[in-house]
């Protein structure tokens, strides 16, 4: 068993002491602190970077230097309330939404996929076209998936030894979602969403030996619909080399690879990013954190690597010391979401992994995945308030 599940099975005395010794809401922990300065600092940097990143493409094609920055900062003060709110809520008062919001969001990648309802741009169908704005279904998806394998794995009922009663609905959740995901399509939120399913489980305490043949056969599965189409085959092939087509699908990594190089160890300044300049495409969105590395070096690219870092760290121990195995997995789950997409993005960026358009969580430009992100995050600081 991991350790978040072995915590998770305390005797039922020392169950309700704990809850007894349960901090009281208003009250701050080290962890609680910590976690909410360091999301505040990211969102911040996005919202600057955002701006740095798109201000000259803003201006040449809408005649106005501020168009996605007004965007962004509304989308962050909406996220903001999102988390303030999750904050003030137990988090177990969410439990029931568990179902229901899971399936919600599965009937939404749905409707993306009807013409006239899903917009599609850059070849994918992966928004709601709501005429005032778009809805991304499926970075609320994560969140749901997060909040419903936190309550399936966490119910005395229900233990991981019967996987006829877990594992399967799970995995065959997880099928569902990926095929409609695919439809879209969208690889990288396919990816991220079954690695979400598969640190849930073993933070819930899945042998080892059923978590290597379920990781085994995800990447052979992600091989092979990476293979199954030829401009995602370009990309991987771009990533092994991108000089084989330095003009098409290797142009992305190239530009980013110049970018990241320009900024030397402390960069060439706030607002001096030579890549922006239509250099390199979706400088605020994709890939956002090469313009930082561009302008603050070294220094500041490691130092949001670094902030990640002590999410990963603290809200992994926020997961260990939760008060009940229901915020365990919920905290564990949140944070290696996290965790995963950042990983997937930065890799991207410095050429490491196959581009795959997942965004850098807090960092960039996006409506939908920064809400989601935020009040995701909202429900871990709810948690850490209430650990020791």
């Amino acid at each position: 068993m991991s350790p978040v599940a072995t915590r998770g099975s305390r005797p039922e005395g020392q169950a309700q002491g704990a809850k007894a010794k349960r901090r009281p809401p208003g009250t701050r922990s080290l962890r609680f602190m910590v976690l909410l300065v360091v999301v505040l600092l990211l969102c911040l940097l996005g919202v600057v970077m955002v701006l740095s990143a798109s201000s000259v493409n803003d201006l040449r094609s809408y005649g106005d230097a501020w168009h996605h920055l007004k965007r962004q900062v509304l989308w962050f003060l909406v996220g903001l309330i999102a988390m303030a709110a999750m904050i003030r809520i137990d988090y177990r008062r969410l439990r029931p939404l568990a179902v229901p919001g899971l399936f919600g969001c599965i009937v939404l990648l749905v409707l993306v996929l009807i013409p006239g309802l899903g917009l599609r741009t850059n070849g994918s169908a992966r928004w709601l076209d709501l005429e005032v704005v778009s809805l991304q279904p499926s970075e609320f998806l994560k969140l749901a998936l997060v909040l419903y394998c936190a309550d399936l794995l966490s119910r005395r009922k229900r233990p991981l030894t019967e996987k006829r009663l877990t594992l399967y609905p799970i995995m065959g959740l997880v099928g569902v979602i990926v095929a409609l995901l695919m439809m879209e399509p969208d690889l990288g939120t396919s990816m991220i969403v079954g690695s979400i399913a598969v640190a849930m489980l073993f933070f819930a305490g899945l042998r080892l030996r059923l978590l290597a043949l379920l990781v085994g056969g995800g990447a052979i599965g992600a091989f092979g619909l990476t293979m199954s189409a030829g401009y995602r085959r370009k990309r991987l092939f771009g990533m092994l080399d991108p000089w084989t087509d330095p003009l098409d699908t290797g142009w992305q990594a190239i530009q980013s690879g110049v970018a990241i190089s320009n900024g030397g160890l402390f960069g060439i300044g706030l607002g001096a990013s030579r890549a922006k300049w239509g250099f390199l495409p979706f400088a605020h969105t994709d890939f956002i954190y090469a313009i930082i590395a561009e302008e603050f070096g070294l220094v500041g690219a490691g130092l949001v690597i670094v902030g990640f870092l002590v999410i990963g760290l603290v809200g992994l121990s926020t997961a260990l010391h939760a008060p009940d195995p229901f915020g365990q997995l919920l905290a564990a789950g949140i944070t290696t979401w996290i965790l995963i997409q950042a990983f997937v993005n930065i890799g991207a960026v410095l050429g490491r992994l196959p581009i795959t358009g997942v965004p850098l969580p807090f960092v960039s430009f996006g409506g939908s995945a920064l809400i989601a992100t935020m009040a995701a995050f909202g429900i871990l600081l709810n948690i850490a308030r209430q650990t020791p």
